[in-house]
């Protein structure tokens, strides 16, 4: 039987992808792990591999195609012995089954069998059979129904897959306050709810999505705020869609606090130079390494994290993770976006390691060539906006970070040194706190110890 190639979901946050390239062409011949396919995601370009032997019978979507659902055909595999004409016959009925429509982005960073996708089609769904008439609808959406003491209950905004797994658990929607976006109820709400967690009172009246937050302005709007022709419409790409969702998502379910230092690089400035100009020369004469302050920041973060090990934590509702090890994400700014790679286990990397890997990861990113495993998870994070001139600024936590360290540029300024009036180079460096996780005087006491290893550069190199 021909074999449908999917579009994958190569990433927690896909919901689609737009196919780049095909490397393979209609008639060729297929081996597993031969790469097949090219696809662009919200954050990176990758490479599709076979899982199946066997001849590509037929290309359903065609390259360039942008915004293709997870999940959705791609291409017909016609198996050994099969013919492909036979097979590329099919394409056409392996598009036809309708789907679910996809849920927010915030529902697809549950594992896939959570995932609507992944999930068994109704029975109307299903390929080759009839559905059934439908049922007469309610006299009343259930999102709107009467409470018991005779009032009408606030609507209660939920997705589609959160409604129907509600439903199949016996769940009453308005027991559950959601998390997702303006309070609307999402798949993980219904999964804890299961767990006996986070359930209201019988009876008790939920919140409304009005009073969780206000509803932003339409576009319609917005723009008509604007003089017809003064501006460009430049549509939002899935990097810059996934971004504001999760930026979105970590202001309102986050609570940050904000510590602020300055720190006197004027021994880093000085170590740096030295070390750069005894770096050796590879063949071609090139040094072999060349450290930036960002370098030292990272290095210096990352051993923070091991002096104070309460700080290299993740929030979960059920417990608190304490990381065994320091793991820096550092933001690389795209065109339209951002991202940030990662530097496993940097509290024990040498700093030359460090800046190779940094200088390699930057410029796989702008190539959008990153693997997904080269920019998820981490325990922490830099960002660095020095080279910009930037003095000072906080920075959003990407979640499940607990801390993000914001980092502006070295100047140099006046101090006072046993009273005297002296110039020194200094940077100030603010530490963005999840208060479930990092309490005030934990995260001061991170921020210390962060400042104490960038002022002593020597004690990063033993």
């Amino acid at each position: 039987m021909p074999t449908n190639i999917l579009m994958p979901a190569l990433s927690p946050t896909m919901e689609t992808g737009n196919l780049a390239k095909w490397l393979k062409k209609e008639g060729d011949k297929v081996s597993p792990g031969d790469v097949i396919a090219e696809i662009e995601t919200d954050k990176a370009t990758m490479e599709v591999e076979a899982v199946d032997e066997g001849v590509l019978a037929k290309i359903v979507v065609p390259e360039g195609t942008e915004n293709v659902p997870v999940n959705d055909v791609i291409a017909v595999l016609a198996g050994e012995g099969e013919d492909p004409q036979t097979a590329a016959a099919t394409a056409a009925t392996a598009k036809a089954p309708p789907r679910a429509k996809a849920p927010p982005a915030q529902e697809t960073a549950h594992p896939p069998a959570a995932h609507p996708a992944a999930a068994p089609l109704a029975e109307a769904e299903r390929p080759g059979e009839r559905p059934a008439a439908p049922a007469p609808p309610p006299p009343v959406h259930p999102e709107a129904a009467p409470a018991a003491n005779g009032h009408r209950q606030s609507r209660i905004f939920s997705s589609p897959l959160a409604r129907r797994l509600a439903k199949e658990a016996g769940i009453d929607l308005a027991r559950i306050e959601g998390s997702g976006p303006h309070g609307r109820i999402v798949a993980r709400d219904i999964a804890q709810a299961k767990a006996g967690k986070g359930l209201r009172p019988a009876g008790a009246a939920p919140v409304s999505a009005a009073a969780a937050a206000p509803a932003a302005p339409s576009d319609e709007k917005i723009r008509a705020l604007f003089a017809e022709g003064s501006y460009e419409v430049i549509p939002h790409d899935q990097m810059r869609r996934i971004i504001a969702q999760r930026l979105q998502q970590s202001t309102q379910t986050i609570p940050h606090f904000y510590l602020t230092v300055d720190c006197d690089i004027g021994r880093l400035v000085a170590a740096r130079e030295e070390i750069n100009a005894a770096a050796p020369a590879d063949k071609e004469g090139r040094p072999a390494y060349k450290l930036s302050i960002n370098d030292f920041v990272v290095k210096a973060l990352a051993l923070a994290l091991q002096r104070v090990p309460e700080a290299n934590v993740t929030w979960t509702e059920g417990a608190m993770l304490r990381h065994k090890y320091s793991d820096i994400g550092v933001a690389v700014a795209l065109p339209g976006g951002l991202i940030t790679p990662i530097v496993r286990r940097a509290e024990s990397k040498p700093l030359s390691v460090i800046s190779n890997e940094m200088k390699d990861f930057a410029s796989r990113a702008r190539a959008r060539k990153l693997k997904p495993e080269e920019y998820q998870g981490g325990t922490s994070a830099v960002s660095n906006l020095g080279m910009y001139g930037i003095k000072e600024f906080t920075a959003v936590i990407n979640p499940p970070h607990a801390t993000i360290l914001a980092v502006g540029t070295g100047e140099q300024r006046p101090v006072v040194r046993e009273g005297r009036i002296e110039i020194a180079t200094i940077m100030s460096a603010t530490l963005s706190c999840d208060h479930r996780a990092v309490d005030g005087a934990l995260g001061a006491e991170l921020l210390k110890a962060f400042k104490t290893l960038i002022e002593n550069p020597v004690m990063m190199l033993v």
